[in-house]
């Protein structure tokens, strides 16, 4: 028997800190991109997300087309840094403890992230959460093109690909628990059967406490 599903989001809720966001300030402290336009537009993408706002295909693409101008072992080489430098120490302090709890449980453990494959990928892998889903990066030939290769897994995206992935592996939402920090999940919040809030923005904060939903902090 499958043990049931706890879904997470990433940024702001297992992180204490935003990776997508957090990525292109790594891009411009470490000169790989034009630092004043780029990190001023990396800016107002996020201003735009926290708003509710955000048109996520503009953003991925921008985030994304640098990657184009390395190859593999380049980006390879690149990412790791920015795990050490950027991703490791958002990691909230209770995440760990949370995680344990649920692979003890048996529970079936999912990252939900609308932040590129590209970026996360390597921090599933670091905090052990076997599955993923995430918007998908386009790779031709082993060389990343800075597009997207299909939808991107945000705000009811995440429920297509959930769906999507259900289907294809062989589980169901029934009992399934997803944490999450931002009002742009509140439809996935909305369908599972245990929804907790985790650090909530106010607008996700005050959906909670009036839904009697769980709040809880990692931090």
């Amino acid at each position: 028997m499958q043990g049931r599903l706890a879904l997470f989001d990433l940024d702001n809720t297992l992180l204490a800190g935003d990776s997508d966001h957090g990525w292109g300030q790594f891009m411009v402290a470490q000169g790989l991109v034009d630092g004043a336009n780029y990190g001023a537009k990396n800016d107002a993408f996020y201003q735009d997300y926290l708003a509710g706002d955000l048109d996520m295909v503009a953003y991925a693409e921008f985030a994304l087309t640098p990657l184009a101008q390395y190859s593999a072992t380049e980006l390879k080489t690149i990412h790791q840094k920015f795990m050490q430098t950027t991703v490791i120490p958002m990691i909230a302090p209770k995440t760990q403890a949370l995680l344990k709890k649920h692979r003890d449980a048996g529970d079936v453990l999912v990252i939900v992230t609308a932040t590129s494959d590209f970026i996360t990928a390597p921090i599933a892998e670091y905090l052990a959460i076997p599955h993923l889903i995430a918007t998908p990066t386009e790779c031709v030939d082993g060389r990343y093109t800075g597009k997207l290769s299909g939808a991107p897994c945000f705000k009811a995206g995440k429920i297509d690909k959930l769906n999507a992935w259900m289907a294809l592996n062989g589980y169901n939402i029934e009992g399934a628990c997803f944490y999450s920090d931002s009002h742009n999940d509140l439809p996935l919040l909305a369908l599972v059967d245990e929804p907790i809030v985790v650090d909530p923005d106010p607008k996700l904060e005050a959906h909670a406490l009036a839904n009697g939903w769980q709040v809880m902090s990692l931090r």
